[in-house]
């Protein structure tokens, strides 16, 4: 029993009955009722973590959410995210919140991880990073892909939140379990490809409005391609690397 967690989902939900945000969740019988597995999420949207959750509660779980380290050192949200035990990320050095998760797995809970690591601006699934799988083979458990559609038209990056009553449809879909039985490339290779059939099925039902900006431009929509969403992320790394030397160098001084 977790009655500080299990609040948090229920004012939650609250606030997404107010919103008028109109979920359709399929596989959820997907989420292992006991023991330790990894839950892999496509990222488009900045409440894509608090939709994330839903399917777990089919099975009464929760999930501990890995989340970068600014969020917990914030004076609201971080004793939030304590006391719910999610896992706090430094982006400069993973390693503790890399052996935390894996702790967390073997001791039989669900972490949540964003193997695109950072939002997708084009909507597409980015390239992944191996943590994900590495956890999953470490602490021998396994993947379980989540993808989501919909949640970018509430806020996303590059534009405005929409946090009123919009009657968003959001759509998520929890995939078969991924046995950890390979290697980590041939692993983070099967998820990708898993999560990236799983999105193109979501977005098959989903109903896209032509030029909108949360529509891939494959899709009709004016989302940067994948290539060129690439390159605004790779600019925007290159920025946050100098900030933090220029940062490191004053300090020095």
């Amino acid at each position: 029993m977790e009655p500080f967690y299990r609040t948090v989902i229920g004012l939650a939900r609250t606030v997404f009955a107010a919103q008028g945000l109109k979920f359709t969740v399929t596989g959820a019988e997907n989420i292992p009722a006991v023991g330790g597995a990894v839950i892999a999420m496509n990222h488009v949207g900045y409440m894509d973590f608090t939709y994330a959750g839903l399917p777990a509660r089919t099975s009464k779980r929760y999930i501990r959410f890995m989340a970068k380290k600014e969020v917990f050192d914030h004076k609201i949200s971080g004793p939030l995210m304590r006391a719910m035990k999610h896992i706090p990320v430094d982006r400069a050095d993973g390693a503790d919140s890399y052996r935390a998760a894996v702790a967390a797995l073997r001791a039989g809970e669900l972490v949540g991880v964003f193997p695109e690591a950072t939002i997708s601006r084009s909507f597409e699934i980015k390239g992944f990073k191996t943590g994900a799988v590495r956890m999953a083979l470490e602490a021998d458990v396994p993947i379980i892909p989540v993808v989501m559609w919909g949640s970018q038209r509430v806020w996303t990056k590059g534009h405005p939140k929409r946090l009123g009553r919009t009657k968003t449809p959001i759509s998520i879909a929890v995939g078969e379990p991924i046995a950890p039985n390979a290697s980590a490339s041939e692993l983070t290779a099967e998820l990708h490809e898993t999560m990236e059939r799983m999105l193109r099925e979501l977005q098959g039902s989903y109903v896209h409005e032509a030029g909108a900006y949360w529509v891939p431009a494959r899709l009709g929509g004016t989302a940067p391609t994948l290539a060129e969403a690439t390159a605004l992320d790779d600019a925007d790394t290159a920025a946050r690397k100098a900030r933090r030397a220029q940062k490191d160098a004053g300090t020095d001084r």
